[in-house]
């Protein structure tokens, strides 16, 4: 697959995971006022990594590069961050906060998870796209904050949310990292060990665990908005770089305040509008970006998903694996080239000057 195509499918799967995601905040708000916030981040989690689990098992699926040892640090910070610390103060915070500020806050994950990825990640963002970032993300600032709304929002309730996109931001990046890896296994890791933590840890603290009914909710809803979503993020992750994943999962609301609309009976207010027509303008702008250039490969060995591509102009031993795309180490010698490409892991080249 061309990079082009990768990035049009980085794309649709990003917007996917983003509205389904958008939906969770809503549909548990309905939920946590009659059970601990700990337990049911457990049960969410528990659902996605049951619907996961399903799909990881599947006869016939691609090969991908397995987790190894030096992966773990990075994989435990994601697990920490992204599946215990965030879901636990979401939840939290959902209690003191009605769903549509709640699914509007959500959006400030954008923004950590793009700083993060270009402070700390040598991501890049030319000066379009930067220019999108700031219209998605001044769009829902226009979709978060009206006059007078400090004085009607639990201002703890807000710390809770924001905290929960902070550590959401650096789960995204740590992700992005290991998506050279097989998405299904780091979701599997991810989701199975943040709800054993979360339900132990709720059970530990004399929580019980609520009805029947409450519990197949929360397993549904973590199925589609925690378990689908994580693993169509982490393939958008893969293809688009965390920046830009981060710009196209900031639409997560629209979802979360449609259903809050006609779900709860929350109103929409004309500043929504006005906020998510802006959010459509910096979107749009940002999948017209072509970013392309000269740029120089280093030398690499590692393993991945791969076609023959340019990138890939490698020799295999007798008797390996011929059928592509397929996973085998691999040595990439320097290359030097031209053509579009977003900053994932394979182009974290430095740029001696604003594309």
């Amino acid at each position: 697959m061309r990079r082009h195509a990768q990035s049009r499918v980085g794309y649709a799967v990003g917007f996917t995971a983003a509205i389904l995601f958008g939906a969770s905040s809503p549909l548990a708000k309905r939920l946590v006022d009659d059970t601990d916030p700990q337990m049911l981040a457990g049960l969410l989690y528990l659902g996605a990594f049951l619907a996961v689990a399903i799909g990881a098992r599947r006869p016939g699926r691609v090969t991908e590069a397995r987790i190894v040892r030096s992966d773990l640090g990075a994989l435990s910070g994601l697990v920490a961050t992204g599946g215990v610390a965030a879901p636990i103060l979401l939840m939290f915070g959902l209690r003191r906060l009605d769903a549509v500020p709640t699914s509007l806050l959500l959006n400030l994950e954008g923004p950590f998870t793009v700083l993060i990825g270009l402070l700390l990640f040598r991501e890049h963002l030319g000066r379009r796209a930067f220019a999108a970032v700031v219209l998605v993300f001044g769009g829902a600032t226009v979709l978060t904050v009206t006059p007078g709304s400090i004085d009607r929002v639990d201002l703890l309730g807000v710390v809770l949310i924001v905290a929960a996109c902070a550590c959401w931001g650096i789960d995204n990046n740590l992700t992005q990292r290991l998506t050279v890896r097989d998405p299904f296994a780091i979701v599997v890791v991810k989701t199975s060990t943040a709800a054993t933590i979360n339900v132990v840890v709720a059970f530990a603290r004399g929580t019980d665990m609520p009805g029947g009914r409450l519990a197949a909710a929360a397993l549904m809803i973590g199925a589609v908005s925690y378990g689908i979503s994580i693993l169509l993020d982490a393939y958008a992750l893969r293809l688009l770089g965390a920046a830009r994943e981060a710009v196209i999962f900031a639409t997560a609301p629209i979802g979360g305040v449609a259903i809050a609309i006609v779900v709860l009976g929350e109103t929409l207010r004309a500043q929504d509008a006005i906020g998510a027509t802006i959010m459509a303008v910096g979107t749009v702008a940002l999948l017209r970006v072509r970013h392309d250039h000269r740029h120089t490969h280093e030398p690499i060995s590692h393993e991945h998903r791969h076609l023959h591509d340019e990138h890939h102009e490698h020799t295999h031993p007798p008797g390996a694996d011929s059928m592509e795309p397929h996973s085998h180490p691999h040595v990439h010698e320097q290359l030097v080239h031209q053509h579009a490409h977003v900053s994932d892991l394979h182009h974290r080249h430095d740029h001696s000057e604003e594309q």
